[in-house]
């Protein structure tokens, strides 16, 4: 048994020789690599030491996630990467103390790698209180859950109903109640809703409070208060697509404001403005998941649906809608030009448009789509024009009701395509396609998805991007 133990701890710390040569011959060797790690290690380094000093001021507000990230000492990371002796080198460089000069260069390494462990990570992650170091040290009931990130309370949440359940649930109604505040900033709509079903380890209620908190801080700030979604929740949608779509849809109906606010706009040859029924967000998100949809839209009528409600609402120029955004999983790749009657996008469904009919009469509706599988008599297809000719006739009507201004559709295809993903704007419409995190953050920052030169230059702009050099 005793020889047994001995092999297998050979075989361990052989295994640690390897991966710590292999990392140290690859950043002899490779350039790429070796400026990678390095900056890196600075970038740690650097903000280390800043939270060091906020430490030692007592700023513990202003003390960043970086004791959080840095990877531990002997962590998996650290034997792949060797990065915790690069970053101790750096927060203690052999001139901060004389007495690094008299020793030798592996000592020295050991010495700055356990004062990173003991003097920086630990007291800086204790300042934090991170969840983690809490329930790795199994003190639940010392853990400050009004000081837990928001990705944190969504991972974790089954962990402290199961091993603090009712210290938990006091939290949880004290935030409720506005006692206290739980984080979301670091979540999108679709990660919190993907929470909500009451089967999950706390019913919902972190979902709940969460989605509640981003909706209050971005009524804060403003954005997409003068805005509609048109939600395509059609069996094409199925999985992420589906759940941006629900997420997106609901939120720009809880951040709008009167006669728009708790509206949606059915994906639907004869669109209809629901109003979202529930009180819970499950309620809320299910409502939007069983709304009516079809296989084309008409938007000549999902602005007949607006012109309705703001004319019977007495709606003035200000309030208004100024976008229209639907949410769907088909290119609008015939949203301008001239094209014929029949089924556009993917399969049998498409997007429709009127004839230049600017009655609005819904009774023609049949007249202008052929059967759903997009087999209709060819007698009955006839020739349309193209979008131009229908924003025309929108404008018209726009303006006969005493409103200047047409709402400007941004048709956002969130599943993953070949097509450019953002498109100049032509008259009234914006072209999205595909879907990532960061399209999606950009989209809850400005209220809008702009072209792609501006888009660019809002992603290159922080301060990480102005440390590169173009060299020609």
């Amino acid at each position: 048994m005793k020889a047994a133990k001995e092999e297998a701890r050979a075989k361990r710390k052989e295994k640690v020789v390897s991966k710590a040569t292999k990392a140290f011959l690859r950043y002899l060797s490779d350039s790429d690599f070796r400026l990678l790690h390095d900056s890196i290690a600075q970038m740690f380094a650097d903000a280390l030491k800043q939270d060091l000093e906020n430490l030692s001021a007592r700023q513990f507000r202003s003390i960043s996630l970086a004791a959080k990230w840095c990877p531990s000492l002997d962590s998996s990371y650290d034997k792949a990467t060797l990065i915790c002796e690069s970053i101790a080198r750096r927060v203690f460089p052999k001139e901060s103390d004389p007495e690094y000069e008299k020793i030798e260069d592996a000592h020295y390494a050991y010495r700055v790698r356990d004062r990173l462990r003991k003097q920086v990570l630990v007291p800086l992650r204790r300042a934090i209180k991170l969840p983690e170091v809490y329930m790795s040290a199994r003190q639940w009931r010392n853990l400050p859950y009004d000081r837990v990130p928001s990705v944190a309370m969504k991972n974790y949440k089954g962990h402290f109903v199961k091993h603090d359940g009712k210290r938990f649930n006091k939290y949880l109604e004290d935030a409720a109640q506005g006692k206290v505040k739980i984080a979301a900033g670091a979540l999108l709509p679709h990660e919190i809703i993907a929470d909500v079903k009451s089967s999950s380890a706390d019913g919902g209620k972190v979902a709940e409070l969460q989605w509640a908190r981003m909706v209050e801080d971005m009524a804060k700030i403003g954005k997409l208060n003068d805005c509609i979604a048109v939600c395509d929740v059609s069996g094409s949608m199925f999985g992420e697509p589906m759940e941006v779509c629900v997420a997106l849809g609901l939120l720009i109906s809880e951040l709008s404001e009167e006669p728009w606010k708790g509206k949606v706009i059915t994906f639907h040859q004869d669109p209809r403005l629901n109003v979202v029924e529930g009180k819970s967000l499950l309620e809320k998100t299910e409502f939007i998941r069983k709304m009516d949809w079809g296989g084309s839209t008409d938007f000549q009528k999902v602005f007949d649906r607006i012109l309705e409600a703001a004319v019977e609402n007495g709606a003035s120029e200000e309030q208004m809608v100024r976008k229209v955004f639907v949410f769907s999983d088909m290119e609008f790749n015939m949203a301008s030009g001239h094209y014929h009657y029949g089924s556009y996008g993917c399969g049998s469904r498409g997007y429709g448009y009127g004839y230049g009919d600017d009655s609005g009469d819904d009774d023609s509706s049949d007249e202008n789509y052929g059967e759903e599988d997009g087999e209709g008599e060819e007698e009955d297809q006839r020739p349309v024009e193209g979008w131009e000719t229908d924003y025309e006739a929108i404008q018209r009507k726009f303006k006969e009701k005493g409103f200047s201004r047409v709402p400007e559709i941004v048709f956002w295809n969130l599943r993953d395509s070949s097509a450019t993903p953002v498109k100049a704007t032509q008259s009234g419409v914006a072209l999205v396609s595909g879907y990532s995190k960061n399209l999606v953050k950009l989209f809850m920052e400005e209220g809008a998805i702009a072209g792609p030169v501006s888009i660019m230059h809002k992603a290159i702009e922080g301060e990480l991007y102005q440390r590169l050099v173009v060299c020609d």
